[in-house]
């Protein structure tokens, strides 16, 4: 059986090290806390030694890299770990006391699981004090947390939220990477464009002198023009582009921004059919994790609205929750907006029918994912000649104004000879 080298505390706040045998680390961590230990790393074979404050965890444990904050990746490594010790046996208590000691409390309290550890040793709810963090934790995150309290389920809970959360990870990872080469292209285009514009055009500048800028043919007269025009506002150039992006920014900030927005992304071409089928997915996703978990629907409603990722979508689910009469049937209310596919109230339906509406839904969340793979390749395959065409343009135009002066310089040439 293999050997575990652990480093814990004892009652008395001692730091104690030695060694157990176990299957597995998560055995490990049980036999430590079966001696009436608090284990604050345990590692396969070695020795450890005494965990000192600030101590981190090695191997890509849990750590926080800024104190009262956590990024995606540190909350769904920091619910992994909290799973893995809860199934080992360890009290939520201890677990978080670990946690907190793994990723290092230099700051504290200020660390977020030491806050959590705290507020458990004073009596408060799991769910509560996730819910004094609403900048790192969820409402679905905290509504599912105390469904579980409520059912004794925290630990299945906890592994519904990591299933959860890497699928909506992978979601985002999915259009992230849709964009990768069209922004590539684009970047390529414009950086070619101000190359031709900055260096290669003044290479030229003799030959135009010659011609004289009356006698220049018009496309090499815009382009003159434009490149005189950068070089001259290039600076309010670059601080209109900034400040443009600025305003969009606050004006999609605001409520009729965002769902301007929002509705537009719902309609764009190519871009809508990646939208509509992220946002749905999403929406089914959520929808079933709370309803699997015990949430109730009306609630389970509510929570959806404000994380589904489209404000038309979610105006649309808090507008069916009000309309649901009897607390149980929401096909009838959604289907009365018509924002929702046919299929979507179709599953809905069916799962109010055989009384089990996850299953439906995570049928559904399972197609639009699909859905989006498949529009998400729509989007490159189109967007792609799309660029290219755009880039060829911008650099055939440049090349024809220059060649347009050229030739007429050479064949004013081989006239006078």
């Amino acid at each position: 059986m293999p050997s575990f080298s652990y480093t814990a505390k004892d009652r008395s706040g001692k730091s104690v090290s030695g060694t157990v045998d176990a299957p597995d680390r998560r055995g490990a961590l049980a036999a430590v806390g079966r001696m009436g230990l608090l284990p604050l790393k345990v590692e396969a074979g070695g020795k450890v030694g005494a965990s000192g404050t600030g101590a981190k965890a090695k191997g890509g444990g849990f750590h926080l890299s800024r104190p009262d904050s956590m990024s995606a990746s540190e909350r769904l490594l920091f619910t992994s770990e909290l799973a893995d010790l809860l199934e080992g046996g360890m009290t939520l208590g201890d677990a978080l006391n670990a946690l907190a000691r793994r990723g290092g409390e230099a700051d504290g309290p200020g660390q977020v699981v030491g806050k959590l550890r705290d507020a458990i040793l004073e009596g408060t709810s799991f769910s509560d004090a996730l819910a004094a963090f609403p900048k790192v934790f969820s409402p679905v995150y905290v509504n599912m947390i105390r469904a579980g309290e409520a059912s004794g389920a925290l630990k299945d809970v906890l592994r519904r939220l990591i299933a959860h959360d890497e699928r909506e990870r992978a979601m985002k990872s999915k259009i992230s990477s849709a964009m990768v080469y069209p922004v590539i292209v684009l970047c390529m285009g414009i950086g070619v464009g101000i190359f031709a514009m900055t260096y290669i055009l003044p290479k030229f500048q003799t030959i135009f002198d010659s011609i004289g800028p009356d006698s220049l043919p018009p496309l090499t007269k815009i382009l003159l023009g434009t490149s005189d025009w950068v070089k001259k506002w290039w600076i309010a150039l670059v601080l209109g582009g900034f400040g443009g992006f600025l305003a969009f920014r606050r004006w999609t900030a605001t409520a009729r921004g965002r769902r301007a927005w929002d509705a537009f992304k719902l309609k764009a071409p190519l871009l809508k059919g990646i939208v509509a089928s992220s946002v749905y997915a999403n929406f089914a996703s959520t929808l079933e994790s709370l309803l699997r978990n015990g949430v109730p629907i009306l609630r389970a409603l509510d929570l959806t609205s404000q994380t589904v990722g489209n404000t038309v979508i979610g105006d649309e689910l808090r507008n069916a929750r009000e309309r649901v009469t009897d607390g149980t049937t929401i096909s009838g209310p959604l289907a009365q907006g018509g924002v929702f596919p046919p299929m979507v109230i179709d599953m809905i339906a069916i799962g109010e029918r055989t009384g089990d509406m996850p299953t439906a839904l995570e049928h559904v969340s399972t197609r639009f994912e699909r859905q989006l793979e498949k529009n998400i390749l729509v989007f490159t395959t189109a967007l792609e000649p799309i660029m290219i065409c755009a880039v060829a343009l911008i650099i055939g135009f440049i090349a024809v104004a220059i060649m347009q002066a050229v030739l007429g310089v050479t064949s004013g040439m081989d006239l006078r000879g």
